[in-house]
């Protein structure tokens, strides 16, 4: 099947280098970090906060701040009867937000790439405004195989 958009490259400017259809088994001394993405499950929220669009996008905005990172667009969704997802789109990755309302849950991923960002302080800022009781929180390191460090890639 012809893809929809064939000038479209799965791996942009990194040519022949990363067809490979198998799973490398890499060895995690040989990577070089270029991020962190955290995922945190809030339980037991304010059920008001969750449904509160207005609420969603002051606490992202607040958030990408608060991680030390740069806003370059919002966008929000209000879903009926309840409900709110809310995607900040940042210069260093992504902040997303859904909320369900009705069990006091939402799920949130703060992906931030580079030294200078700290989704972790955004991460316990967010736990704090939705007034969670509860939370889990996961911290994956985003890394780079030695193999493809020293590639050369094209703009």
């Amino acid at each position: 099947m012809e893809p929809f958009f064939p000038e479209l490259h799965p791996n942009p400017g990194w040519g022949d280098s990363c067809k490979s259809k198998d799973i490398e088994i890499i060895d995690k001394n040989s990577r070089e970090n270029i991020g962190r993405h955290c995922i945190l499950e809030l339980y037991q929220c304010d059920h008001v906060k969750l449904n509160d669009e207005a609420f969603i996008r002051t606490t992202i905005t607040s958030s990408a701040k608060i991680a030390g990172a740069t806003l370059l667009n919002l966008v929000t969704h209000s879903f009926k009867p309840q409900g709110v997802t809310g995607l900040a789109l940042l210069a260093e990755s992504h902040i997303s937000i859904h909320t369900w309302p009705e069990i006091g849950y939402a799920a949130i991923d703060v992906f931030t790439c580079g030294d200078h960002t700290m989704p972790e302080k955004a991460c316990n800022f967010l736990f704090k405004d939705f007034s969670a009781k509860d939370f889990s929180f996961k911290n994956i390191s985003r890394v780079i195989p030695s193999g493809i460090q020293t590639l050369y890639r094209e703009p």
